[in-house]
């Protein structure tokens, strides 16, 4: 397909779709709920309790948003199903995930339990609903098999994962492109082509709202909370960075574009930043602390023996720019920026619901400025 340059979500598309949203307690899927909100989508959530306390869910009171809440273990399979009926979906969006590296070592089951076989319950759930149009399954710039690749990871690379998480999502995804091709036929054979299916793959996200432990961001806010140094154990390690909104607005955009144009845009679409966004822990932590003022600060320690989490990656993205006229419109600096302005509003007492709609409105005011 030719690049088709700069493509907008819509609102006409999304107002009065019915969307079915699991892991929308969390972080990525608090913004996601809002930003479905604001397009005039009925969201339907499905998740567990908010992971954190604070959360992001409670704070810009996202619930009273939502056409329903369901708090419920993605690992029900009964549960999955009669949720996903009552919504009786157009879209389905799947992000809840057991989402981090280190805590997949201390629960290994647990991490293989939600990801692989949630995503399983989701997909034989949808495949029992006649109305489904769009199955977007949310993954991980980690589902790749790392093989320490000079060049950033393509759709067509192998997935794989040596650490339980990255493994889990490799594993996921295979089981989507399984459940496309076996139950939804992506392919020019017969069968059923009512429904099409993709997944989305994006790597560290960083924004407003995020308690998430383990995470360098997340750590600094409660450092300064604390008035305590934040302690950073690996400062020269280099990871890619963008904003929440980026990959998210990828996967509206992707959802929107195959309610349209159907098995044209099936399989796996990356969603990663650009090389420019790819900075060290050091850099990072050190624009933070500029950005924040009076009271921030950190030190380098001597890292604790931990298990080993995978190396540096990243994703290219030319799919995304080729297909869907996707691409990341915020500088790292400006999303650091954005992210910091976001906690310090929150740390006044302000309204936080009408700051994560401010901040959705302004960066899709810059998607169409670009």
């Amino acid at each position: 397909m030719a690049d088709v340059g700069v493509t907008e979500i819509t609102e006409q598309f999304w107002r009065g779709k019915r969307v079915f949203l699991t892991g929308h307690t969390g972080f990525k899927g608090s913004w996601l709920a809002l930003w479905l909100d604001r397009l005039g989508a009925d969201v339907f959530g499905f998740a567990l309790a908010p992971p954190t306390v604070p959360s992001l869910f409670e704070v810009a009171k996202i619930k009273m948003r939502l056409r329903s809440s369901t708090l419920a273990d993605i690992r029900d399979a009964a549960a999955v199903e009669r949720a996903l009926r009552a919504a009786d979906p157009d879209i389905v969006i799947h992000m809840a995930a057991q989402s981090l590296v280190r805590p997949s070592y201390a629960a290994p089951l647990e991490t293989f339990s939600v990801n692989v076989m949630g995503t399983a319950h989701v997909l034989e759930a949808a495949r029992r609903c006649p109305g489904i149009r769009v199955v977007v399954v949310v993954s991980s710039d980690k589902c790749y098999e790392n093989t320490a690749k000079q060049r950033p990871y393509r759709e067509i690379d192998p997935m794989g994962g040596h650490d339980p998480y990255s493994a889990s999502k490799g594993c996921a995804e295979l089981l989507t492109a399984s459940y496309a091709h076996s139950f939804f036929k992506q392919d020019d054979g017969d069968g059923d082509t009512r429904c099409t299916v993709a997944s989305a793959r994006a790597g560290n996200v960083i924004g407003g709202g995020d308690w998430s432990i383990d995470r360098i961001v997340p750590d600094f806010f409660r450092s300064v909370t604390a008035g305590k140094a934040l302690l950073v154990r690996n400062p020269d390690a280099v990871r890619p960075w963008q904003h929440v909104l980026e990959p998210l607005g990828g996967y509206l955009l992707l959802a929107e574009r195959i309610a349209q144009e159907g098995r044209t845009l099936c399989g796996g679409c990356n969603f990663g930043p650009d090389r420019a966004s790819c900075w060290p822990v050091a850099a990072v932590v050190e624009r933070l602390v500029s950005l924040w003022g009076s009271g921030a600060r950190w030190q380098h320690v001597a890292g604790e023996p931990h298990q080993r989490e995978a190396a540096y990656l990243s994703l290219d993205s030319e799919k995304a720019r080729r297909e869907l006229g996707w691409r990341p419109r915020w500088s790292l600096d400006e999303a650091l920026e954005r992210t910091v302005a976001w906690a310090k509003a929150y740390a006044a007492g302000t309204d936080m619901g009408n700051v994560c709609r401010a901040e959705i409105e302004h960066y899709t005011a810059s998607v169409a400025v670009h």
